[in-house]
């Protein structure tokens, strides 16, 4: 296939996407924000999970998921470095060392932390790692933690790549400061749902569209 072959259906397929994502958007109006939030109740687990990204709020989620006793481990998903840092020479301290920090800041003992060992680029990649760490380890229950408007995503996508192999369940870090109710009053939470919305598009379209590599 040539390449300008595979940019017109890249092109296709994100035109179809957007246009999805649209006509989403005017089904579901104003109730976008809390349609996407989308969690489990809670039950005893193996592990918590704190996804990459929005800090502190997920790790303080987690923390307090540990501290009402529902699972005895903490891991934390590290993210790719940036590679145009490294090739400046530049020291980069990742997220992961922050969310770690605030865990035990918050009464997390050091020895229940554990960060995920392989870096990942984007939710799907998080969701393969959580799975295959869970079966490395002899574990076969988790509890995931992440941002309001990502949990339906999440879910959507461990259905998708992992299914009943491993039982999560996944909860809001309910800290976050996204409002369901009022997300179009505020540049980050527009952004937050038009980027779930596009990538819960992409995960019921097969997840042809892939992350960028650094």
């Amino acid at each position: 296939m040539t390449p300008g072959v595979k940019g017109r259906r890249l092109a296709v397929s994100v035109a179809i996407l957007i246009a999805i994502l649209f006509a989403c958007v005017l089904l579901l109006g104003r109730g976008a924000g809390q349609w996407l939030v989308r969690e489990d109740p809670l039950s005893r687990a193996d592990v918590v999970v704190v996804l990459s990204g929005g800090m502190p709020y997920r790790a303080e989620e987690a923390a307090k998921i540990f501290a009402m006793g529902y699972a005895p481990q903490v891991w934390i998903s590290r993210p790719e470095k940036p590679a145009a840092l490294g090739r400046l020479g530049v020291h980069f301290v990742g997220e992961e060392e922050y969310d770690r920090e605030v865990l035990m800041h918050l009464g997390v003992p050091e020895a229940a932390i554990h960060i995920l060992p392989d870096p990942i680029l984007n939710t799907e990649q998080e969701v393969e790692e959580i799975a295959s760490e869970i079966q490395r380890n002899g574990k076969s229950t988790a509890i995931i933690v992440t941002s309001p408007p990502h949990t339906r995503r999440v879910r959507t996508l461990w259905n998708k790549l992992v299914g009943d192999h491993s039982h999560v369940v996944v909860r809001a870090a309910f800290e976050d400061p996204f409002d369901a109710r009022h997300w179009w009053l505020s540049t980050q939470d527009t952004l937050a749902v038009v980027r779930e919305m596009l990538g819960l598009m992409n995960a019921w379209t097969g997840l042809h569209v892939r992350p960028h590599a650094n």
